[in-house]
């Protein structure tokens, strides 16, 4: 009776609240069969979700071009390798869709990929064992090459699959690096959410990614638990965006002749910094700029210096400025170059520390201020300043001049030097270029109103922006006058100084002359402040520089080049390392431009004239330029020429390659060409073309002899030579130091 009564109890206990948890859970089916709602989150649109396969469609970042329209930087296809594991996925197909052979599956890859059979191997059998529906391989499968994917394909393995990528690529390795920056995927929150987007970091890439960066697009569908599409997918599809393309006023055969230079110079002189920049002293345009140490943007790991020195980094100029101290002084109408000074020092009063020349203040007895100027004379500035200009009217030149300010030009980071002018010896050391700092940039756009009858322009490295899809020109730039800081006849004045320091017996720039073209230029022997107090001392401590321009009656090029603290042998002085990359730059970049040599000389070089190519029969047209001296190579075994890399008309050097495409391309053996060779042959055959390192080609993927066709891949890897030139002997030039040293 006492257990009965127990139950009973316990039983009105539990009836009611089973009563209401029926009522609760039937009302809470109810609501959701009405309101198909859970949690705020909609069982319909869940579903959808939960069938719907949504990729993206990545958008193509726009493309960055030389001024001639080569390729600098671009997205390039990769690949990532999956491989479906899962049986159930071939259930309804008539071949199978999953890796049925795993261990050939996995020496198949191994093989194209070069890695080690278990590298592949083992996922495949976790995945297997698992019963996962696919499997990925991690680094090894994330970044395959076009090529790489296409010979996988061609084995025919089922199960494994690709989703293409992109990433973004520079065919040029170290190339104009500090100029053209770097892009890569980053994560990027949006209006989506955070998504990874190739995003610039350094240089023109960042400063335009606006520009560059285009907008993803997507497409979805249904789908069943297989991935397969339903047979009414409600497909969606939003096209992408691409990004506008950039042209620089860089020329690439140009900037690869400083690359090239610049590394042998680092790799023999080992100097702390090199900066090289090449300009047109009529536009503004830079054609090249280059510092070293640099990096490869393609893989921008232990990059020693991110500044783009010629922009962003001031230095005491040294005796480059006396070229502007001259001018100032003609232009006020005070100079006479054929009055005499008593040169080696000069002491404005016993509070002002006496000023020397730089043979040890020994001088050369009386010597008129143009000879001071070919001697590169420290006291004939002075004396310039001070006595004949005055040193608040020689401060109105330098603002001319623009040295107090940026230039302006479309590069980031750039940072302007300072006019250190508070105290009399500061203003006389401005003279010759000592306390002041300027950037290479700003000096160079200083040197355009003398190389440009007067009128000075701005720098600029962003030719044009180009609507990537129309074509359509969007911006375009032109040259840019900002000032006239002095007249035409001032400018053709300082133009004949600047050449006799060149040609002149007593010039300090003889070792600056070129072969076929008249030069002038100021080279520059710039201090290194000690952080101890002072200057540093000692043979290799200064930044040796050199400012010239080429043909000097009408300079159409105009080159600046600073090594700082190069290693030198005992027979070596500072000009050397600078003036083996101005001559060899100027005068390959001159003739290349198609500059009319303006020097009568015995040595000069006969340049070969191409005459018409198209259609015309290869072997006749090869023995024709290999008889007038050209080196020639022919493209291939067809009968008729269907392009070249130079045109009708064209006057190319004996040594530079003239390549003849026939109407059966094949691969030539092209071990020992230069990067700029090489490029010139992948633009011409159309080639998808990856390059590793910088120097001449030691290695090419595609054999000698191989048919080629458009859209092959073509794998170069380039080594820098050990140099072998004999270095000179002659010791009788002295670097100028404005200390006093020699």
């Amino acid at each position: 009776m006492r257990k009965n009564k127990t139950t009973h109890i316990v039983a009105g206990i539990l009836l009611p609240l089973f009563v209401i948890a029926f009522i609760v859970l039937t009302g809470r089916f109810m609501y959701i069969q009405a309101t198909g709602v859970v949690d705020g989150v909609s069982l319909d649109e869940w579903a959808k979700q939960k069938r719907t396969s949504s990729y993206p469609l990545h958008a193509e970042r726009g493309k960055i071009y030389d001024n001639n329209g080569m390729t600098l930087a671009y997205d390039r296809p990769i690949f990532r390798m999956y491989a479906i594991v899962d049986k159930k996925h071939s259930e309804k197909s008539d071949t199978p869709r999953h890796v049925t052979n795993p261990e050939k599956t996995a020496e198949s890859i191994a093989k194209v990929l070069e890695v080690e059979t278990d590298d592949i191997l083992t996922p495949l059998q976790n995945g297997i064992e698992n019963e996962r529906f696919q499997v990925e391989f991690g680094s090894i499968a994330n970044e395959l090459s076009q090529q790489q994917r296409d010979e996988i394909l061609e084995l025919k393995l089922p199960g494994i699959n690709f989703e293409k990528d992109s990433i973004r690529y520079y065919p040029n390795g170290m190339f104009a690096s500090h100029i053209i920056g770097f892009a890569r995927e980053t994560e990027v929150q949006n209006e989506e959410g955070i998504k990874n987007e190739i995003t610039g970091i350094a240089g023109i890439e960042n400063e335009m990614n606006d520009i560059l960066g285009g907008k993803n697009g997507f497409i979805s569908y249904q789908r069943d638990k297989y991935n397969n599409r339903l047979l009414n997918p409600n497909e969606i599809i939003q096209e992408p965006e691409n990004g506008n393309d950039v042209y620089l006023t860089l020329d690439q055969k140009i900037q690869t002749l400083v690359e090239d230079v610049l590394t042998e110079v680092d790799e023999e002189y080992n100097p702390k910094r090199l900066t090289a920049v090449v300009m047109n002293p009529k536009t503004g345009e830079v054609l090249a700029m280059s510092s070293r140490p640099s990096y490869n943007p393609n893989n921008p790991a232990n990059v020693e210096n991110w500044y783009n020195d010629a922009v962003s980094t001031p230095f005491e100029p040294g005796s480059t400025m006396k070229m502007f101290t001259w001018a100032a002084a003609i232009e006020e109408g005070v100079y006479n170059g054929s009055e005499g000074f008593q040169s080696g020092s000069y002491r404005v009063n016993e509070k002002i520390v006496p000023i020397h020349d730089h043979n040890n203040g020994k001088g050369w007895g009386t010597i008129s201020y143009d000879e001071g100027f070919e001697r590169s004379s420290n006291v004939a500035a002075a004396k310039l300043v001070w006595e004949k200009l005055g040193a608040d009217k020689y401060l109105e030149y330098l603002h001319a001049f623009d040295f107090d300010k940026k230039t302006g030009i479309d590069l980031p980071g750039e940072v302007a030097g300072h006019i250190l002018y508070n105290w009399p010896l500061e203003k006389i050391t401005t003279s010759f270029g000592q306390g002041t700092t300027l950037t290479p940039i700003q000096q160079m756009k200083a040197a355009t109103a003398i190389a440009n009858n007067g009128k000075m322009l701005q720098p600029y490295v962003i030719q044009k922006i180009v609507d990537s899809t129309s074509g359509d020109i969007i911006e375009e730039k032109s040259p840019n006058v900002v000032g006239e800081p002095i007249s035409k006849e001032t400018a053709k004045q300082v133009l004949s100084l600047l050449e006799a320091t060149v040609t002149s017996e007593d010039g300090t720039s003889g070792r600056y002359e070129l072969q076929d073209y008249s030069v002038g230029g100021k080279s520059g022997t710039a201090q290194i402040p000690n952080p101890k107090g002072g200057y540093l001392t000692g043979k290799e401590n200064y930044i040796f520089s050199f400012l010239g321009m080429a043909p000097i009656d009408n300079p159409q090029l105009m080159m600046y080049v600073s090594v700082q603290q190069p290693e030198l042998e005992a027979t070596e002085t500072g000009s050397m390392p600078v003036s083996f990359i101005f001559t060899n730059v100027m005068e390959n970049a001159l003739h290349y431009l198609n500059i009319d040599p303006d020097k009568d000389s015995e040595d000069t070089v006969n340049l070969v004239e191409i005459p018409t190519l198209k259609n015309q029969k290869a072997t006749d047209i090869a023995k024709n330029l290999t008889d007038q001296g050209a080196t020639v190579t022919t493209i291939g075994n067809g009968s008729k020429i269907v392009s070249s890399n130079v045109q009708e008309g064209d006057k190319v050097l004996p040594q530079e390659r003239i390549m003849l495409v026939t109407d059966k391309p094949t691969m030539p053996n092209i071990i020992g060409w230069s990067v700029r060779d090489t490029l010139e042959l992948a633009g011409l055959l159309k080639l998808q073309t990856e390059i590793l390192g910088n120097g001449f080609a030691v290695t090419q993927n595609i054999k000698e002899g191989t048919p080629i066709k458009e859209n092959d891949y073509l794998g170069i890897e380039f080594k820098i030579p050990t140099i072998q030139d004999e270095k000179p002997t002659d010791t009788t030039e002295n670097p100028e130091d404005e200390n006093g040293n020699e």
